[in-house]
């Protein structure tokens, strides 16, 4: 499991940045699709996006790794959603995104949230389409949820 996150300082004009982790979206394809691993690549596309923005810097995915790793916190104590946002709040993010990916016949669909970590309210959600064996149409469709999740 990969997670990433987005912090940052005030701008210069001293607004401050949403800090934002971004978890690694989950393969629910039961076929085999000949991408397994995907997941992190499809989170660092993210995380890129995201970054792209004003409002957002990304920060390491290796720092939230060291945090897990510094708090004896195993993948598997992550696997439910609420576990997640206590990560979340203990390293200080405001927002997670979550997502799941499946591939189905010839199609990919890639849909994320975006959860309020204080509330676990979600905020918006996103979905994305791509055809299944095109792997630059599965990076674009990451980059088009990610555009449409982080929006107002």
């Amino acid at each position: 499991m990969v997670i990433a996150a987005c912090a940052g300082p005030g701008s210069p004009m001293g607004d401050l940045k949403i800090s934002v982790a971004v978890w690694e979206p989950q393969d629910l394809s039961t076929i085999a699709h000949g991408q397994e691993g995907i997941g992190d690549f499809l989170a660092g596309r993210i995380v890129q996006r995201i970054t792209e923005m004003q409002s957002y810097q990304a920060v390491e995915r290796q720092e939230l790794l060291k945090a897990m790793e510094e708090l004896n916190i195993g993948s598997s104590q992550l696997a439910d959603a609420q576990a997640q946002l206590r990560l979340g709040r203990i390293i200080g993010a405001q927002q997670m995104v979550f997502g799941a990916f499946q591939v189905a016949g010839s199609s990919l669909r890639l849909d994320l949230r975006r959860v309020d970590v204080a509330s676990g309210k979600i905020l918006k959600t996103a979905t994305a389409l791509a055809k299944a064996e095109d792997i630059d149409g599965w990076l674009s469709a990451a980059d088009q949820a990610a555009l449409d999740v982080m929006a107002p």
